[in-house]
């Protein structure tokens, strides 16, 4: 069955490049699906958060996205096939296993399931009018947008990652208030230290949202809150709202073919991350209701990767592949931003004849004299979605070298523009000819409806 895989890992993260290194160090050269937005992003919720300051090795610390990267590169070097793909149907019924995406069916002799967790929503009567008009469950990729700039900003949640974003948000915002809807942190002692002693921040107690208010068809101005002990209700001044309250596991692939608890979590085995199915393994916050953390997540990913070596050996199912360990990633890019690029550099190297272009000067030029349809990716240093979308977008870009051009545009050395361009966060990608613009798409998408957009402008110019 030589067209059978050895191991194919859904989700990544953490726990999923563990379990890929691990993997494919031994030999079995396994195939990893992403994802790409169902259950989240590729790489997992490190992709939406700063400073990592516990991962052991860096104590430096560094961002959640270069962490992410690093595990990748690594994977990939060891000879992981990676395909940024959500996964739409998985049948554990039959052996091989079978895992569908949009794009592809594989077969499979054992599977790690690596998926994670979802941010939660609250469900505001107002929440769908004012989501992406102020209201954002990603303060990393959206904080520094212009719309948030030198305002005050809300933060709802109690743990990590709510103090986290608090206090990054204060990078941006005027002042940030801190919804908590009990009487105490749930946080580590570090982050309480760090959020309570910040001026910038004020933490309101025993508080819940009850809904957002702001201009009809426009974006929110503050949120009703209402305190849990005296029932009073009140108005917090806000042009922000980020939301940091919990997960849901993202296991719906598997209801009713694996063991699953009653919030929706993977029951594994005890001591182990052995699934009810033999052969089938889950890692990482998928099965974690404890823990979360990005060390745990990669322990279990050990783990589920040693399992599947031990079971494939056991029944006579390995198939080797050595891997050339000197192998790069080709997708691997650390930044959006040419290293040389500034406004001097950018003015002088201009050539608009090139696709590729950097910067709030290019952008004037080719939105006032190009007549080719111009494609605009607006991005922040600290957007994990931005580093995802870039070799999905770069790959279509280079399908049309010469018939468009593209330009990146940082948000935070060309503030001015994306607000002019009334971008509410990143990533966002404009499509743009003859002075008008045509088409907007926010996060992170198939290379397949970013290719389908760009044929149809090039054949019509009219709005999708």
């Amino acid at each position: 069955m030589s067209n059978v895989e050895n191991l194919v890992i859904i989700g990544s993260g953490p726990a999923g490049y563990t379990a890929a290194i691990y993997a494919a160090r031994a030999n079995l050269k396994p195939l990893m699906f992403e994802g790409l937005q169902a259950g989240g992003l590729p790489g997992g919720q490190l992709m939406t958060t700063t400073e990592v300051e516990n991962f052991p090795g860096f104590p430096e610390g560094l961002t959640g996205p270069e962490l992410m990267q690093r595990m990748k590169a690594q994977a990939i070097r060891w000879g992981t096939e990676c395909h940024t793909e959500d996964v739409t149907s998985i049948d554990l019924s039959q052996r091989p296993f079978v895992v569908r995406s949009e794009e592809r069916e594989v077969r499979a002799h054992s599977i790690v399931i690596a998926t994670g967790a979802t941010a939660k929503r609250l469900g505001l009567p107002s929440e769908r009018e004012f989501w992406n008009r102020g209201i954002s469950a990603c303060a990393i990729c959206d904080g520094a947008t212009p719309i948030f700039q030198g305002v005050e900003l809300a933060v709802i949640g109690g743990g990590d990652s709510a103090v986290e974003e608090a206090v990054f948000l204060t990078k941006y915002g005027s002042h940030v208030h801190l919804l908590v809807r009990r009487n105490a942190l749930r946080a580590s002692k570090a982050m309480q230290d760090r959020v309570l002693t910040n001026p910038k921040v004020t933490v309101h107690w025993n508080t819940e949202a009850i809904d957002i208010y702001g201009e009809a068809g426009g974006y929110m101005n503050g949120i009703r809150v209402r305190n849990k002990q005296t029932g009073e209700e009140s108005n917090i001044e806000a042009k922000g709202l980020f939301y940091a309250i919990g997960h849901t596991p993202n296991t719906e692939l598997f209801h009713d073919q694996l063991d699953l608890d009653a919030v929706g979590y993977i029951v594994t085995q005890p001591d182990s991350v052995a699934t009810s199915v033999e052969g089938v393994y889950a890692a990482g916050d998928v099965q974690d209701r404890e823990y979360r953390q990005a060390i745990t997540a990669a322990g279990t990913g050990c783990q589920a990767a040693l399992l599947a070596e031990r079971y494939l050996s056991a029944n006579g199912l390995v198939r080797e592949f050595h891997q050339n360990q000197d192998a790069t990633n080709p997708d691997a890019r650390e930044s959006d931003v040419p290293p040389e690029a500034t406004a001097e550099a950018a003015e002088v190297t201009f050539d608009a004849t090139q696709t590729r272009h950097y910067g709030g000067y290019a952008l004037r030029k080719l939105f006032h004299e190009s007549e080719r349809l111009t494609i605009v990716k607006y991005v922040s240093p600290s957007c994990g979605p931005c580093k995802t979308l870039t070799p999905i977008l770069d790959k279509v870009v280079d399908e049309f070298d010469g018939q468009i051009h593209f330009v990146t545009i940082d948000i935070t050395a060309d503030p001015d523009i994306a607000e002019n361009a009334m971008v509410t966060g990143t990533p966002t990608v404009q499509f743009f000819r003859d002075k008008e613009i045509l088409d907007q798409v926010r996060g992170v998408k198939q290379k397949s409806e970013f290719r389908a957009k760009i044929k149809q402008h090039l054949s019509t110019g009219v709005t999708a």
